[in-house]
């Protein structure tokens, strides 16, 4: 048996461009309504697992996100980078969930694949809670290393990370199976491989296939490693009442774009009065003092 490796990777809304409709009635974010990217931090977590796999022999690295059929486009892309294969969880009864919902459901799916290593970023751009890495691992009784920069040291047994802390850093080494979250300090994710692209760039999942109407059935019995697995609620032994809004105690009530914009400026010059100015002018704001 391989030694396997999960990255847990999430379709983001670019939230750099949030607008009037980003939000729906019931406070969900409107998903449709953004364009969807990669999570950033979620790349720095694959490139981090992609060197613990050329230090393991024999390992395998699957990606696992939860999301709506278009989702799948993340697994490809990490695909394309290096990642062995791809989960996607997706199910109409998984809309809606927060980070308590979404930690069950990821839980679940882990379960059921067994790893001994778990990479996740450590935080997502659309709600930035940081929550779900850590929920997942008190879930599973796993380890955890948070906030991780740096794999140090990676082996069947024990991992060694340098974390990021707020005044500076440290080196942490737990036992397997552990789960890391990768701060955005840590090394970037590598570009696509273009061998990869040609040998993944037909990837899919059954739901895409039958959107297409394209037939891929020949193909796919000559090359299963292109089936994207689809898992729903049931595939991974769900509670219902842990799914979606019913499993949810964070309710969203409003989302605001702020916009701040400039009424008026003044330009200063590094004369010894002009600093003086510019500090009382501060100092009446109470911008400082």
């Amino acid at each position: 048996m391989s030694f396997k490796i999960i990255v847990l990777a999430k379709q983001v809304p670019d939230t750099r461009n949030v607008g009037k409709d980003a939000m729906k009635e019931d406070g969900t974010v409107n998903r449709g309504a953004l364009a969807a990217i990669f999570n950033p931090d979620d790349l720095n977590a694959l490139e981090m697992a992609l060197e613990a796999r050329a230090r393991i022999p024999d390992a395998e690295l699957s990606i696992i996100t939860m999301g709506p059929p278009r989702a799948a486009s993340i697994i490809r892309e990490s695909m394309y980078r290096g990642a062995n294969n791809g989960y996607l969880l997706t199910d109409s009864r998984f809309a809606g969930s927060d980070t308590l919902a979404t930690s069950y459901v990821l839980a679940k799916a882990i379960e059921t694949c067994q790893p001994s290593l778990i990479f996740c970023g450590v935080q997502a751009i659309d709600g930035d809670t940081a929550q779900v890495g850590p929920q997942i691992a008190e879930k599973l009784h796993f380890p955890q290393i948070t906030y991780a920069e740096k794999l140090e040291s990676v082996d069947t047994k024990k991992i060694r990370i340098r974390r990021r802390l707020e005044r500076g850093v440290e080196m942490v080494e737990t036992s397997l199976p552990a789960l890391i979250t990768v701060h955005s300090s840590a090394k970037p994710c590598r570009s696509r491989h273009a061998k990869l692209l040609m040998k993944y760039k037909h990837a899919r999942t059954a739901t895409e296939l039958q959107e297409e109407k394209r037939d891929y059935t020949e193909l796919f019995k000559k090359r299963p490693d292109l089936l994207i697995q689809e898992w729903n609620a049931d595939a991974i032994q769900t509670d219902m009442a842990c799914l979606g809004l019913n499993g949810s105690p964070t309710k969203v009530k409003k989302i605001d774009s702020i916009v701040l914009t400039q009424k008026e400026s003044k330009v200063f010059s590094n004369a010894d009065t002009d600093i003086e100015q510019l500090v009382m002018d501060l100092l009446e704001s109470r911008v400082i003092g």
